[in-house]
């Protein structure tokens, strides 16, 4: 298959353009808005001559694609409030452009990376099949803005059912490419061991699945080999894992030390979440499988992390 990837400054792409090297032989093309950063990560793993990364003005809908797989607007969600109305531009925009060429191709695979922030804010317990989208239309803030980008492509989909399309929702990930600057739990756990620092965390709880590269992977593989669809699937791993279930292995396993304390009350980028992780396992129909928990995904690569830390060694 020769595949487009769109985005592919985003971590999740860089991930997977790794992992089709080492896995597939599937030919990519890399597109993205600032290619030069692309061709410095290329660089800095050697691979200056493996794939050739351009802006989107040189994608052409005459040009020979089996597959687009499109990670623009993929991020951090507190980015994306910063960002403004942007986000909608920036995702309307580069999906118009895979919708267009499909269109001329409708035997090209379009995979669109959604979020789980499609759902709304509210992750009170986690969603299944049979969960509806929740957005508050009269009461619309910042951070709704990249679940209503997502949510409002995901319905542009779903307006074109003779075309294989298929929207793929993140609930949360986790590689040794993290950016572990970012203010999330488990980046604030690796700085705290990495630093030999106390984290101090609320006492809130909160589940989640992180879902590793090598399942990532596995998911859009069992996705471009199976029959064509126009549908939605959530990733998942074989299960999540609660807060704290990790505090306690990570005390463990990396000398972790913590300390629950209320803390201050603050916004998050997409709302109050829990449990922000799904039950809907539609992707098996598909024949996708995950190896790995949570747990074992966050283990492996908090370790090449941690050793690339302190061998200096970026993503």
């Amino acid at each position: 298959m020769r595949l487009a990837i769109f985005g592919a400054t985003s971590q999740l792409a860089k991930d997977l353009v790794q992992s089709f090297s080492a896995q597939s032989n599937h030919e990519l093309a890399l597109f993205a808005r600032r290619p030069e950063i692309v061709a410095q990560w290329l660089a800095s793993i050697g691979w200056s001559d493996r794939y050739v990364v351009a802006d989107f003005t040189a994608f052409s809908m005459d040009e020979h694609f089996d597959g687009i797989i499109n990670f623009v607007g993929v991020g951090n969600p507190a980015q994306s409030a910063a960002m403004g109305a942007s986000i909608f531009d920036v995702t309307l925009d580069y999906d118009e452009m895979a919708l267009d060429y499909v269109r001329k191709h409708p035997q090209c695979r379009y995979i669109f990376l959604s979020s789980g922030a499609a759902y709304g804010s509210s992750f009170d317990a986690p969603v299944d099949e049979n969960t509806k989208a929740v957005i508050a239309i009269n009461n619309l803030l910042p951070q709704d803005w990249y679940a209503v980008a997502k949510l409002h492509a995901e319905c542009r989909h779903r307006s074109l059912p003779h075309l294989p399309i298929v929207d793929i929702r993140v609930f949360n990930y986790f590689s040794r490419t993290q950016d572990i600057s970012a203010r999330f739990l488990i980046t604030d756990i690796l700085r705290a061991i990495r630093d030999k620092t106390v984290l101090k965390t609320s006492p809130a709880y909160i589940m989640r699945d992180f879902v590793h590269p090598s399942d990532f992977y596995n998911l859009i593989a069992a996705l471009l080999a199976s029959r064509a669809a126009n549908t939605s699937v959530d990733c998942y791993s074989k299960a999540p894992i609660d807060k704290p279930a990790l505090l306690a292995v990570m005390q463990e396993q990396f000398g972790l030390r913590y300390e629950i304390a209320e803390a201050t009350a603050s916004v998050n980028a997409t709302g109050s979440k829990p449990h922000y992780y799904s039950l809907n396992t539609r992707a098996a129909d598909f024949g996708y499988a995950p190896n790995l928990t949570s747990l074992e995904g966050i283990l492996l690569e908090t370790r090449e992390l941690l050793l690339r830390a302190r061998k200096g060694i970026g993503s």
